[in-house]
């Protein structure tokens, strides 16, 4: 009897961190979504130039947060592939951190209130599928909308991002952010960087998957948008 009280105790513990982990993050992208809605209908557009003054502490430590999920697979509590899921965090954390962050002018921009709403829309119903799903609890409707809101939000979100990026390369060159000359004559222009990073967010919507199948058909390409539902749930 040891070793399955064991085995459930394990198991118990594992839910036990992925059920608060889940509830911190649906109550911050919750937080953020509600705010961002009663600012809007209650000031307008007015709401939308300072959106990243009002919610962007919290918007920062919900995407600092979510690196934990890589160290939720790394370890066993999550089951998933790392190397997707490494893919989808990264891009909003340059997004949010190199481009949003270190520009205040892009800040200030219609295009991060747009991106910040279909963000959190993602999360917050990602979040309640997979926090409800750890305890047991299906709903149908909410799996269905776990399974299909992605479809049109997530191409919408890799456009918004695109146009943050080209907004943000003026201040860029004007600035010298992150531009460093290097020895030998060599330096590093970051807005050349941001165009190659820019061209890769659309090239990265479809990229090639190889998985090992029955019939051995070897490797298989998966449009971006799949991947996203198979692996950022």
């Amino acid at each position: 009897m040891a070793l399955p009280q064991t085995w459930l105790q394990s198991r118990y513990r594992k839910n036990a961190c992925l059920f608060v982990y889940y509830l911190i993050q649906f109550c911050g992208h919750s937080w953020i979504f509600t705010n961002m809605t009663a600012r809007f209908f209650s000031f307008g557009k007015d709401s939308v130039v300072d959106t990243f003054y009002a919610i962007g502490l919290v918007m920062q430590f919900c995407q600092s947060m979510s690196l934990l999920e890589l160290l939720h697979i790394y370890v066993g509590i999550e089951s998933d592939r790392l190397l997707p899921r490494f893919l989808q965090l990264t891009e909003r954390i340059i997004i949010l951190f190199v481009v949003i962050t270190s520009q205040e002018e892009v800040q200030e921009k219609y295009v991060v209130w747009v991106l910040f709403i279909f963000w959190n829309l993602l999360d917050m119903v990602r979040y309640t599928y997979s926090m409800l799903s750890v305890i047991g609890i299906s709903y149908a409707n909410l799996t269905w909308l776990s399974q299909t809101l992605w479809m049109p939000i997530y191409p919408l979100c890799v456009l918004a991002e695109a146009f943050a990026i080209y907004q943000s390369l003026p201040y860029f060159e004007s600035s010298g952010t992150y531009s460093t000359k290097l020895p030998f004559d060599l330096s590093i222009y970051f807005p050349y960087v941001l165009k190659i990073y820019l061209m890769m967010l659309f090239i990265g919507m479809e990229f090639p998957d190889c998985r090992r199948s029955v019939g051995g058909e070897g490797c298989k390409t998966y449009p971006a948008v799949v991947q996203y539902n198979m692996f950022y749930r």
